[in-house]
């Protein structure tokens, strides 16, 4: 199996892997509680930022390099929100491999050894060590926080004219979102468990502005470990929304499946 190809099909599912799972409630202070309280503004805010559409056909230039393999491809990722998104990987014009993710499924094959995997996001939970699904795989794609924040419990405080909002309640995991202090668009997030030397981070640059939803046209992602750097770079060339969009995905009757345990 090429592992770029894969890398790249998965990316959004990939750079979960610094998120741990399910954690015990812990008890919150009065002042944690007031702290707390402070930030609810915020992140009203920053829900306030509309993302309403049906439909979201995107087409994306990709750079990836992990420091031994450096690649340029093409994309075309189509969304139904809420629903599902299709993924197509093409290297000069030729698609070479597809994704398919649902709430319930995810499914890829590419031709380079004619190879497939399908499955839910449970065997991929399990591999990566995490809890996934395809709400945090749509929210990457469209610059939106990994998390809700409306169920976390963070600390704000202004920095280079951004609001970083930081949990850091479990020692093993600290995690970080900055947004944009005059708009609340979120610029950065972070995801960092320093025991096993993992680090993540996301960027989304050069916000365009439509009548459906604001997105970055640039997708920055940098995971750093023990292994190496590993770095990913979307740019949007295209975006058009609440066309009526086709999802054709068939897998090849001959390719060899992939067993994830």
């Amino acid at each position: 199996m090429n592992p770029f190809l894969v890398r790249i099909l998965l990316v959004c599912i990939a750079i979960l892997t610094l998120q741990s799972c399910k954690t015990k409630a812990k008890l919150i202070s009065t002042a944690q509680i007031e702290t707390q309280s402070n930030t609810q503004n915020s992140i009203e805010k920053y829900y306030n930022n509309k993302v309403a559409f049906s439909t979201l056909y995107l087409k994306s230039d990709i750079h990836y390099d992990n420091g031994k393999q450096s690649h340029n491809v093409t994309a075309e990722i189509k969304i139904k929100k809420d629903e599902q998104i299709l993924v197509s990987i093409r290297f000069l014009g030729i698609t070479m491999a597809k994704a398919m993710i649902t709430p319930s499924t995810v499914s890829y094959y590419e031709k380079m050894n004619n190879t497939f995997y399908e499955g839910d996001f449970s065997a991929l939970s399990q591999m990566l060590g995490t809890e996934l699904d395809y709400y945090k795989v749509q929210n990457m794609l469209l610059g939106r926080a990994i998390d809700d924040l409306k169920i976390g419990k963070y600390t704000e405080k202004l920095v280079d004219q951004t609001i970083q909002l930081s949990d850091e309640n479990n020692s093993k995991l600290r995690k970080s979102f900055l947004l944009d202090a005059t708009t609340y668009l979120l610029k950065n997030q972070e995801i960092e468990q320093p025991s096993e030397s993992r680090k993540i981070q996301i960027d989304y640059t050069n916000h365009a502005t439509y009548n459906e939803a604001t997105l970055p046209m640039r997708i920055f992602i940098k995971t750093i470990q023990y292994k190496g750097t590993t770095e990913i770079n979307f740019e949007y060339k295209s975006v058009t929304f609440n066309e009526e969009l086709s999802f054709p995905y068939s897998i090849p009757n001959d390719y060899k499946r992939i067993i994830i345990k």
